[in-house]
């Protein structure tokens, strides 16, 4: 069961050409970034989607996510590593999809994402620092094209771009919330042009969701192109190709696109690539991760950040857009201690895992808070796509708690709810739910069934997201954002779709509203364009595309040994 025992005991990882191999990878298709990290080349996941269309296999495909998380932290990649594991441990060629963490929310507030107890990938401390540099090499591109952009306005502006219609910010690996809103330019005519502009978390910028979409390097490289930077003087839009720009960012990001491949605890592959920051981005893997490790292996787990409001119903509705593939199940991430929060048992915002009240038996407020979890069943539900629940299991959990959660589960639609003990014990603790969910992704698929076709209004495909899947009563739009919404139809991008901004905490857009609120509106406020991505970013309520540091940041615990050993990193 999990619990706050240290991780697990180190454990030296096999070498990555060993890792590879199961694959089917040979030498050539990768470059080694020491001995158990390494990344893949494009050329070798079109070789091996040959090789599988040639045999006739076809891998199964599961998203894992998660109920509105709390304070307290539901395992949701733990589960999925667990997940794999045990897919692994019973028969079946596994591999999982991870994202890579943001810098920002290591040495801030979350800490990083390499799993936890019997359940990591390894080599941990690497994965968590910035692995191969991907996310170095985003920010370099994106600050590049602000650069070329502030360039152009200095040497006499040739494009005629409306320096108070400058829309790319630049972007910091750092949680710095005095960069959010900045005055740059001063000190002279040779420091450039004087106005107000923005950072963002390199996660959440639009050349971290396109490296995350991109099918192929063309791909990337048109996508990039299509970058809307700013507006001309006279409305019309100013993209990275106008700049030419777009061919220095494309080199910029050569390997960066190249999936990074590393082990699980237990020896099997993950793929680790592209940004995380699910309730303003994306916030899935990469589009070329999957394809690989859904090439070569059996069966496929995937995460999408925070619950299936956010990353889940993105995952939908713009990764399988791109991907053209539709996973086979879905796997929602519940806990106990969990759904007493949203049952009202603890302090929303601030439960600890020492609370007394969570640690007692509470049927009736699980019961209550079950309510959060068949609100994200039938979020997926919608989508036409089966749900098995996975029941995340602490020391202090009861049978009958448990039982009230499968119950509450398979009433709301879920095929099954299985406890998972595999923080404490690995791929042997998930070994019952990995049946299942093989059980489950094996039948004939139905057709998915996105939310809305392409060709609704914006305003339209915001309100079905909202109404459909937050609950909401109904939105109302400030008059910027319906004035940014008619401009953008205007220009062309009435198409795209919506990739909403919003509190992870909540169904709702107030994070303080916990369970499964009812009887609200949302209110878009500003609304972002993301051309080269493919969406554009409404956003609700007060959520920031940059985060800040809390009072004591986790950064404070972390420090290096003598002899190079890096100390409180977890």
């Amino acid at each position: 069961m999990t619990s706050d025992l240290p991780l697990a005991p180190p454990t030296a990882p096999r070498p990555i050409l060993e890792i590879a191999g199961i694959l089917g990878l040979r030498p050539g298709d990768i470059d080694t970034r020491g001995p158990a990290v390494a990344k893949v080349h494009l050329s070798a996941i079109g070789r091996l989607e040959a090789e599988a269309a040639a045999a006739g296999r076809r891998a199964r495909y599961v998203l894992v996510t998660g109920i509105t998380p709390t304070a307290l932290g539901e395992g949701k990649t733990t589960t999925a590593i667990g997940l794999v594991q045990g897919l692994n441990r019973i028969g079946h060629r596994a591999t999982i999809c991870l994202r890579q963490p943001s810098l920002g929310q290591v040495f801030g507030l979350r800490g990083g994402a390499a799993g936890g107890g019997r359940c990591m990938v390894l080599p941990a401390t690497e994965l968590d620092l910035g692995l191969t540099g991907d996310s170095l090499a985003v920010a370099a591109a994106q600050d590049l094209a602000a650069a070329f952009l502030d360039n152009a306005l200095h040497h006499g502006n040739p494009l005629g771009i409306d320096p108070r219609a400058v829309h790319l910010p630049r972007v910091t690996e750092v949680n710095d919330r005095v960069l959010r809103r900045a005055i740059v330019g001063i000190g002279g005519r040779e420091n450039g042009l004087r106005r107000e502009t923005e950072w963002v978390s390199t996660m959440a910028s639009e050349v971290m969701a396109i490296l995350a979409l991109s099918s192929d390097l063309a791909d990337l490289r048109a996508r990039l192109g299509r970058m809307v930077l700013a507006d001309s003087l006279s409305g019309r839009p100013i993209t990275a190709e106008d700049l030419h720009v777009a061919g220095a960012m494309a080199v910029l990001l050569r390997e960066a696109i190249q999936p990074n491949l590393l082990q699980t605890l237990e020896g099997g592959p993950a793929l680790v690539h592209a940004g995380s920051f699910a309730h303003v981005a994306p916030g899935s893997s990469s589009v070329l991760a999957d394809r690989l490790a859904l090439a070569a292996s059996e069966i496929v787990c995937t995460e999408a950040g925070y619950g299936a409001d956010l990353g889940a119903e993105k995952f939908f509705d713009i990764k399988c857009r791109a991907s053209g593939r539709a996973p086979d199940a879905v796997v929602i991430v519940a806990t106990v201690r969990a759904l007493k929060v949203h049952g009202d048992l603890a302090a929303a915002g601030s439960p600890s895992p020492g609370d007394r009240a969570l640690e007692r038996e509470a049927v009736a407020a699980v019961r209550r808070g079950a309510a959060n979890l068949a609100a994200h069943v039938e979020i997926v539900r919608q989508f036409g796509v089966p749900v098995v629940v996975a029941v995340n299991l602490f020391p202090t959990d009861t049978a009958a708690e448990v039982q009230a959660i499968q119950e509450a589960a398979v009433v709301a639609g879920a095929r099954a709810a299985v406890p998972s003990d595999h923080f404490a014990r690995g791929g042997e603790g998930a070994s019952e739910l990995a049946r299942t969910v093989w059980e489950v992704a094996s039948r004939d698929p139905e057709p998915l069934r996105p939310l809305y076709p392409d060709g609704l209004s914006l305003r339209e495909k915001i309100e079905i997201v909202a109404i459909r899947v937050y609950g909401a009563s109904g939105v109302d739009f400030s008059a910027t954002a319906s004035r940014t919404l008619a401009r953008f139809e205007e220009a062309g991008f009435g198409a795209l779709a919506v990739c909403v901004a919003k509190t992870p905490y909540s169904l709702s857009s107030d994070a303080s509203r916990v369970g499964r609120p009812s009887g609200f509106r949302v209110t878009v406020h500003d609304v972002r364009l993301a051309a080269g991505a493919g969406f554009v970013t409404p956003f609700l309520g007060g959520v920031r595309a940059l985060p800040e540091l809390p009072a004591h940041p986790r950064a404070e615990r972390i420090d290096i040994e003598p002899g190079g050993e890096i100390v409180g990193l977890k």
